[in-house]
């Protein structure tokens, strides 16, 4: 059997972790909404590599969380609107104190 070669991200993106005991595959989700929450460029595309479009799109859907400017580049990059998206749709039905 052919074994998938570990992604390479950034240390950072996990700073309160273990970064050397992550399970890429046990804990996908978790993986895939921190990539796309705190990682750059090179690491959302070792993520899309590692677990493919089609299971990056599943999570990023149901997420219940993405920071707002992280949600419009989910949405860019897998291709979807962004009321497909469970943590915008969760934004809309409880907003925020108007800031000023």
């Amino acid at each position: 059997m052919n074994e998938k070669v570990k992604p390479v991200f950034n240390k950072r993106i996990f700073w309160d972790v273990d970064f050397d005991k992550i399970d890429y595959d046990g804990k996908a989700n978790f993986v895939i909404e921190r990539v796309f929450e705190r990682g750059d460029v090179e690491d959302i595309r070792n993520c899309r590599r590692y677990y493919g479009d089609e299971k990056v799109s599943e999570v990023l859907l149901h997420a219940k969380f993405l920071p707002e400017t992280r949600m419009y580049l989910a949405s860019a990059v897998i291709n979807k609107p962004l009321k497909e998206f469970r943590c915008y749709i969760l934004r809309q039905s409880n907003p925020e104190l108007f800031p000023y």
